[in-house]
């Protein structure tokens, strides 16, 4: 399970463009990973826009945001342009960074357990560690606000 204050699980992942995205690409500024369990469901969406609307506030604060979920390349594809979003969306097939992460959790839906995407979030330092996680996010549409007041916080310490 990810610690705060620890080394960020390292990751090489495409997004919707094919590009290749890794930490190290980010090292020296601050980066949200955020997972979802499925593009363009009501949650995700309100999720994803509510991110691309506060982008330029993000960038300001020196802040990338990624998002993750098991949705193919051209699933997110799709989602993008749908949804006019601003940032890349990794396309983790095999789960590898889900599980590293620990958002691959169990889930119940009518009473059925199975193996899913649990809503959570990373916001990683300069550095590269855990600066925050956010194990359990509830409120989607809420979350992209909460992250920025964070950041905020974090560069006024």
């Amino acid at each position: 399970m990810l610690q705060e204050h620890t080394p960020t699980p390292a990751f090489s992942l495409p997004d919707q463009n094919e590009k290749i995205h890794t930490l190290e690409d980010y090292k020296g500024q601050w980066l949200l990973i955020y997972f979802y369990p499925k593009d363009d469901t009501p949650g995700c969406t309100k999720e994803a826009c509510g991110f691309r609307d506060i982008q330029k506030e993000l960038a300001e604060k020196n802040c990338a945001v990624l998002g993750v979920s098991k949705d193919n390349i051209a699933s997110h594809q799709k989602f993008v342009k749908k949804f006019d979003l601003n940032f890349p969306l990794l396309a983790d097939e095999s789960t590898e960074m889900i599980q590293a992460y620990g958002a691959w959790q169990e889930k119940s839906m009518y009473g059925k357990k199975y193996m899913g995407i649990h809503r959570m979030s990373v916001l990683v330092d300069l550095e590269g560690n855990v600066a925050k996680i956010y194990p359990n996010v509830k409120k989607a549409e809420l979350h992209p606000g909460e992250v920025l007041e964070d950041l905020e916080a974090f560069m006024s310490d």
